[in-house]
Formats: structure tokens, sequence, C-alpha cells
């Protein structure tokens, strides 16, 4: 179990990982913990688990390319205001999202990779990378 520190408009829980696919099962307990808490929906539940897999399995692979040196931070922020704020970044030099392959295109249809930004894109309610395109934010209303 997480412990979350109070902030201003709700609490944050945070998590330090290091890039290794077992990971992956730090992250989705700290996504049950919290969605039991808060009384998060069971659609808004499925999102934010498929969103953040693909999100760390991305700062994993794709970011700190598999070191299991490097760390992703995850950042979730619980507001007032009924919403969740999740924050994950890597150690990795970022890519530039905007030049990301459309996955529907008929000629990537059979690709195995290339499918994350677009799952998150229709499924958060918001996301933002940073600058550097190694930090993302997912925003669900709770």
């Amino acid at each position: 179990m997480v412990q979350p520190v109070k902030v201003s408009d709700g609490e944050l829980y945070t998590l330090q990982l290091p890039s290794t696919m077992e990971s992956i099962s730090r992250l989705e307990n700290l996504v049950e913990e919290i969605s039991e808490r808060y009384h998060v929906s069971e659609d808004t539940f499925a999102n934010m688990m498929t969103c953040l897999n693909e999100a760390l399995i991305n700062a994993i692979v794709h970011g700190n390319q598999s070191d299991p040196n490097k760390k992703v931070y995850i950042n979730a922020e619980v507001t007032d205001s009924k919403k969740i704020v999740w924050t994950v970044a890597d150690e990795g030099p970022g890519f530039d999202y905007n030049n990301i392959p459309d996955p529907t295109a008929p000629e990537n249809l059979e690709k195995l990779t290339g499918r994350g930004v677009f799952i998150i894109k229709h499924l958060a309610d918001q996301f933002i990378f940073n600058a550097r395109g190694n930090e993302v934010e997912l925003h669900f209303k709770i």
C-alpha cells in the first residue's frame, strides 16, 4: 500500500519503479487501491488501467530502453474536485509526440507496436506531454 501525502487540493501518491516488466504489477496495485478508496466507476477504472499500462510500458521500453537502473516516476494526484491526474515520467531522451504514425493507417495495421499513444488519446479525459516528450499527464474524472 502506498501512503498518500496531503496536498492543498487532495492527496498525492508516488511510485519510483525500476524499468522492468515486473513494475507493472506495482502500478496495477496502486490503480486498484486508489479506485477502491475513491469509488471509481468500472469504466473509468478500466480506462485508467489500460492507459497507465500503456504509458508505463512505453516509459520502460522506449524511454528507458529497458535499463533496470533507470527509473519510471509515477504520481497520482486525487483532487477534491473529483479528478485523478496521473503523471508518468521516464529518464529517457523523450520523443516527438506530434509525429507518431497513425496506427489505423493501412500500412500500420499489422505492426505490433505503435498503438499506445493512440489508446491513451482515446481513453483518457485529457492527456498532456511535456515539451521533451518523456512525461505524460493523464486526467480522469471520477
